[in-house]
């Protein structure tokens, strides 16, 4: 049976799979239990992650908007170009962000301890929350869309699924950015 045939038949399969190991690798980085020791760790490499990863983040505020902007138009070819771009710099934001804090663990807040929570945490949570609930929907719109002709795309639940991802990844990407104020340029 062909790969990709195989993928099709499988999709909502390998999404759960895909979903465990993307999470297992998020969790793992974010608890230090990852090996890293081999891993080279510059440190104006690592000072310097949180303002690429902002700036990343911004340009995939932007090919998401675009994104969704370009299916709603009918331009499927722009559409999956900017989806791919989309999964590309989030493949990029998060492979530094897990270099960053499997190293030297995740950004302690340096603002007051009210604003840390009653502002921060409840943000850092929703940030947290969201963006854990958009990889399902994610893996599954990209195996669906990948696995399948544009034509039958529109028969299966892409659009539904997509929507959620789309919504979800921008409110996350946002708030995201905010912590990163929060974190460099606020306090």
């Amino acid at each position: 049976m062909e790969t990709r045939t195989w993928a099709r038949e499988h999709v909502p399969t390998l999404t759960a799979l895909s979903t465990v190991a993307a999470l297992a690798l998020v969790f793992g980085a974010a608890l230090q239990v990852l090996p890293v020791a081999a891993l080279p760790s510059p440190e104006p490499l690592l000072a310097a992650i949180p303002h690429v990863n902002a700036a990343v983040s911004l340009a995939a505020i932007g090919t998401i908007a675009a994104g969704v902007r370009a299916i709603r138009r009918g331009d499927v070819g722009r559409h999956r170009a900017l989806m791919l771009s989309s999964v590309g710099l989030f493949a990029v934001f998060l492979a530094l962000y897990l270099y960053r804090v499997a190293i030297i663990g995740p950004t302690e807040f340096a603002g007051p301890a009210a604003v840390r929570t009653y502002v921060y945490y409840p943000v850092l949570f929703v940030h947290v929350g969201l963006a854990i609930v958009c990889v399902p929907f994610v893996f599954y719109a990209l195996l669906v869309a990948g696995t399948r002709p544009v034509d039958e795309i529109y028969e299966s639940r892409h659009r539904t699924a997509g929507r959620v991802a789309a919504a979800l990844w921008l409110v996350s990407y946002t708030l995201g950015l905010t912590i990163y104020a929060m974190l460099y340029h606020v306090f």
